[in-house]
């Protein structure tokens, strides 16, 4: 199963990559040009692609923290049914 959703993130990774080739891209003519008319140099400033890429981080890790969780309540409840199995 993890494997499926190693596979998913690759793949999706590579379409978002591809996607912001393919916009950057089209964009270019239309950026020189108002670049020249407006005689201004570019200010850096997060692209839409960036924050997304920072809201699914997040959600990875909040994601992985209750994983984590799930699995230490899972082990804290099999080991009181152990101790329970082991006083009958």
């Amino acid at each position: 199963m993890n494997k499926h959703f190693e596979d998913t993130r690759y793949y999706l990774k590579r379409a978002g990559e591809t996607a912001k080739a393919g916009v950057a891209e089209q964009l270019e003519p239309i950026e020189k040009k108002v670049t020249e008319l407006t005689d201004r140099e570019e200010e850096p400033e997060p692209s839409r692609f960036d924050e997304i890429r920072a809201e699914l981080k997040e959600l990875q890790e909040r994601a992985e923290g209750e994983t984590r969780e799930a699995i230490e309540k899972a082990r804290g409840k099999l080991n009181e049914y152990r101790d329970e199995r082991k006083n009958e």
